[in-house]
């Protein structure tokens, strides 16, 4: 080891031991743990969310146990650009964050992502499953190389069956299944087994961890056991009101859902069919309720280890998801439905912090690394762009800001109390078109009213703070 090294690596653990002094003060006994559970695709249907009764005891529970985020927002509805700006508190840009394969040790470059930070001031620090795209992403920032579950996609050969051609390759299987296995038969359900056992061993130990367990499922396949189907009778199951694109929409709002067009038997244009949208809207169902399942099992084990009282459990979905909603399936656009995701944090051992509310304060996913950080009594990083809700969490009723900003492809969109306002620009970034919802008359979002003269004042204001507010291009 070089000397610069060994001075280096003395003044982290100083930095950290010194922070884990600080959390001790402020908790009056060891740094609290995280639990920090992620789900992919998970839109905010959830019954505690007030939108609509699905199965979900185990997230209802969570909710009743802290804060729930009604209003939160993600950064860029698909996958690993929404991860990495949420680990890195970074908002995204045309040049950063922009797709699903998204490394953040790539468009942040000596950026402190939150993980890391953790384990550089004490913390044991554990990824299982999918918290960033991928596994190699900021790997240095685990305590343990991250672990993924290896698994069969489907049960049954029929749902293997490439049985549409598309543009020369074969198209992936079905888009669902249900079969009659055991929960462990997929990829969620030993993620939860290994989990549960990292848990029990994690528990024992006098430093505090940060266990971050990622669940891929309601991701398409919409694949889960049999007993999950069954809780969501087809008779049951309802189309959206809204199963048309919005009056007035730029053609560069409503995309092809080219994410399950690539499944087979799906047809590869046009509106899906609804007997077809059913099925899909059925089998999400079902894997929800199928992860809520294993979420149960960790909060299960918490109780059961005695670590519940000194573990901030965070859970969120990284970001919204549509269901035919402007005939749209996926994510990928700029609507609410797919920039809107659950948020929910319990911290039940700091005085002061609510238990079983909700809160409309606006919220971006990039405060959550801020937010933490308090909550764990650790320093805030200078890079941060987001900002602590931790107010908000003593008080639900309040607000620590006023807008959420984010992207996707071509287009910037701002949530403010009443309006969503978004604009497309070229590639060289000279706007094309513009969207305007008022979600205090359109709530859905199915009229777009930025190009009425009565809303010219509101479209520039909201323009101006968009420009203002939102990620500029990386320097370079």
């Amino acid at each position: 080891m070089t000397l610069s090294s060994f001075i280096q690596n003395t003044a982290r653990t100083a930095v950290g031991v010194f922070s884990l002094i600080v959390a001790m003060s402020l908790h009056a006994a060891k740094p609290p743990n995280v639990l920090f559970i992620a789900v992919d695709d998970l839109r905010p249907q959830i019954f505690s969310f007030g939108q609509e009764k699905m199965v979900t005891p185990n997230i209802d529970r969570l909710a009743k146990q802290g804060v729930l985020f009604q209003r939160a927002y993600c950064m860029v509805p698909t996958c690993g650009a929404s991860r990495a700006s949420l680990m890195t508190s970074i908002r995204p840009a045309r040049d950063r964050f922009t797709t699903h394969l998204t490394y953040a040790e790539k468009d942040a470059k000596g950026i402190t992502t939150l993980n890391t930070h953790f384990k550089n001031h004490g913390y044991h620090t554990v990824s299982l499953g999918k918290i960033f795209h991928h596994p190699s992403d900021n790997a240095q920032g685990w305590s343990e190389e991250p672990w993924r579950p290896k698994s069969t996609t489907y049960a049954k050969k029929e749902s293997m069956a490439n049985a549409r051609k598309k543009a020369g390759k074969s198209a992936r299987g079905l888009p669902y299944e249900s079969a009659d296995v055991a929960d462990d038969f997929y990829g969620d359900g030993k993620l939860a087994d290994r989990a549960i056992a990292d848990l029990k061993r994690l528990g024992r130990q006098e430093q505090p961890f940060f266990l971050a367990v990622g669940f891929f499922k309601p991701h398409l396949p919409f694949v889960a056991p049999d007993r999950y189907w069954n809780r969501y009778p087809e008779s049951d199951v309802r189309m959206p009101d809204n199963y048309h694109a919005p009056k007035d929409a730029p053609r560069e709002a409503i995309h092809s859902s080219g994410e399950l067009r690539a499944y087979a038997n799906v047809p590869p244009k046009g509106v899906i069919p609804e007997d077809l949208a059913r099925k899909l809207i059925r089998g999400y169902h079902a894997c929800v309720s199928y992860t809520d399942q294993h979420i149960g099992r960790l909060l299960d084990e918490l109780e059961n280890a005695g670590l519940k009282d000194n573990t901030i459990v965070v859970l969120w979905g990284d970001h919204g998801w549509n269901l035919g909603e402007h005939t749209l399936w996926c994510k990928h656009c700029c609507f609410e439905t797919s920039m809107n995701a659950p948020l929910i944090i319990s911290a039940p051992m700091l005085k002061g912090v609510a238990r079983g509310k909700k809160s409309m304060a606006l919220t971006e996913f990039i405060d959550i690394y801020p937010s933490l950080c308090e909550l764990a009594g650790l320093p805030i990083p200078r890079h941060v762009q987001g900002k602590s809700f931790l107010p908000v969490l003593k008080n639900p009723t309040g607000t620590v800001k006023d807008f959420a900003i984010g992207r996707f492809g071509g287009g910037d969109t701002i949530r403010t109390d009443r309006y969503r306002f978004t604009v497309y620009s070229d590639k060289k970034g000279a706007p094309v078109a513009r969207m305007l919802y008022d979600h205090v008359s359109d709530p859905g979002e199915n009229v777009n009213i930025s190009e009425r003269s009565e809303n010219a004042e509101v479209v520039g204001a909201l323009a101006a703070r968009l420009a203002k507010e939102m990620g500029k291009p990386a320097a370079r």
